[in-house]
């Protein structure tokens, strides 16, 4: 090996121990406030040697937005066709639930009725007045059926999911 290759390899091997070197001590972290603001912190590596915790596999309690359409069920929402929104299933219990109806967005929420983890109802307001109130039942997490009622007398069969 010539003194070259010989020095060329001694300074890689120098470049590498200070990368790791200089690296080992701490990682910033992003992290989340509950306002969600966005802040960084050091976050310290453990002892090497320590084992790393696998996280586990995905499972089925993220968050999932549906698809939600009305089909009209009297004279008054027959004017109006399908109406479309959706459903944020929080898989808590709860739901966060949006729909635009007559040129106005209603928000409310979804939530499960105590003792039956399948049925639930849903109220949403649009600051127009406009008001919804739902009773729904579903029969997986993604998918189910229910009835829905407008203030102005409109009624609509619901179906959640595709």
């Amino acid at each position: 090996m010539s003194n070259s290759t010989h020095a060329m390899t001694w300074r890689n091997i120098a470049v590498l121990a200070v990368t790791v070197a200089s690296s080992a001590g701490c990682y910033v972290v992003p992290a989340t406030a509950p306002d969600g603001t966005v802040y960084y912190s050091h976050y310290p590596l453990p002892p090497v040697g320590t084992p790393i915790a696998v996280p586990p596999p995905a499972t089925s309690t993220a968050p999932a937005t549906l698809p939600v359409k009305l089909y009209p069920s009297n004279d008054q929402a027959s004017h109006t066709g399908i109406v479309s929104g959706s459903v944020t299933n929080m898989m808590t219990g709860k739901g966060r639930f949006v729909v635009n109806y007559l040129g106005e967005v209603l928000g409310g929420e979804a939530t499960r009725v105590s003792n039956d983890e399948r049925r639930g109802v849903a109220s949403a307001f649009s600051p127009g007045g406009m008001y919804m109130s739902c009773e729904y039942q579903m029969n997986t997490p993604y998918q189910g059926a229910g009835t829905c009622s407008f203030a102005n007398g409109a009624r609509y069969q619901m179906h959640i999911g595709n």
